[in-house]
């Protein structure tokens, strides 16, 4: 159970850290609370991208609506294709 927390926590820091290099803008992505991102669901303008680890996700019973799954071991391959003028939210 340790060993993967610790596995989902630094994907997780991974995934942030090639988001905003691949982004290029060297601005820090900001840390949003759970009110921020409810108020912003259904906004057109926002992708939420589920990032979780395969078993995580499978096991929990809590997933957001309208959120987008990505493997996270596969960042590379689908970063550069977000699209660069939405915002992007990863959990």
């Amino acid at each position: 159970m340790r060993k993967t927390k610790f596995r989902t926590m630094v994907i997780a820091v991974s995934l942030m850290v090639a988001f905003t290099w691949s982004c290029g803008s060297g601005e820090k992505a900001p840390l949003l609370d759970k009110e921020h991102i409810k108020s912003q669901i259904f906004d057109p303008e926002v992708i939420i991208l589920d990032v979780r680890a395969p078993k995580d996700w499978q096991v929990s019973n809590k997933k957001i609506q309208g959120a987008v799954r990505r493997e996270p071991d596969e960042v590379t391959t689908w970063a550069e294709n977000l699209p660069k003028d939405k915002k992007i939210v990863l959990y």
